[in-house]
């Protein structure tokens, strides 16, 4: 196993706070102890890995779920002799396991067994760590925090659920925003305090109302947008700039999922019909 940890820092909307993702690969390596100001969350994709803990020991394996309390001291290294460990962590400050919940989250176990939950958070650290944009870290990972939270701490949802036409009317104006900063879109925590609720709220209504979440949405508005310039005969590197995306290859992963193609394979098509 080749050894490597690769850290990428993220941010919760535009100009919010950051968010340190950890993706890392380990085959001898040992933690010498220390502990972390934020909560660690940790999901082992390979392997086994050990860690010292309360005085205690956890065992992970493919699948599980680690977090580890602000403050906590504890170490890591391979479960065995022979097989590595691989692992991807982030690391997130108090406030944002308790947006949405009551007081302050207390794991009585540090080691979760949640299959669904695992493979959610493996997959947004994953895509988020290709391309951290602000907006869909802010969709994706306090919504899951909060669900970790909620299903395995003391803590609980606290939030007033907004369904049928008040939840219509928030995604309505959250639409509205999104779409008209489309270049620079506003923080879902500046959108939530604007309209009096909390962040954990103004996404369940969101969700509610339209069936995905705020960045999804407007990824898919994006791509609309994208497809009238790109039949304008614009190339993709313009267009993605142009509608707000971060590069041509984040235009073409959202292209794809919702049209099936590239976009330069889509131009090219609408191109020669014309002629």
């Amino acid at each position: 196993m080749v050894e490597q940890a690769l850290w990428t820092r993220a941010r919760l909307g535009r100009g919010g706070p950051p968010l340190d993702l950890l993706t890392a690969r380990f085959d001898k390596h040992v933690y010498a102890p220390h502990a972390h100001d934020e909560y660690t969350i940790g999901v082992c994709v390979g392997g086994s890995e050990i860690i010292d803990y309360r005085g205690g020991h956890i065992r992970t394996g493919p699948g599980s779920i680690v977090v580890l309390a602000p403050g906590e001291m504890h170490t890591g290294g391979p479960g065995t002799k022979t097989d590595g460990y691989a692992y991807r962590a982030l690391y997130a400050e108090v406030p944002l396991l308790q947006d949405g919940s009551t007081g302050l989250p207390h794991f009585r176990e540090p080691l979760i067994d949640d299959p669904e939950l695992a493979a959610a958070l493996r997959l947004a650290h994953t895509e988020l760590s290709a391309c951290p944009d602000p907006l869909e870290t802010e969709s994706r990972l306090p919504w899951l925090l909060t669900a970790l939270s909620c299903r395995h701490s003391t803590a609980r949802v606290t939030d007033c659920v907004i369904t049928g036409a008040g939840a219509d009317a928030v995604a309505r104006v959250v639409r509205d925003r999104l779409a008209d900063e489309l270049l620079a879109p506003p923080s879902l925590a500046d959108l939530a305090t604007d309209l009096g609720m909390s962040r954990y709220q103004l996404l369940r209504a969101f969700r509610t109302a339209m069936g995905i979440p705020p960045y999804a949405w407007l990824a898919q508005y994006r791509v609309n947008r994208a497809r009238c310039l790109l039949e304008s005969g614009l190339r993709p590197a313009e267009v993605a700039g142009a509608v707000g995306f971060a590069d041509q290859a984040h235009l073409t992963r959202w292209f794809r999922r919702v049209l099936g193609v590239t976009p330069a394979a889509y131009r090219n098509s609408v191109q020669d019909a014309s002629r």
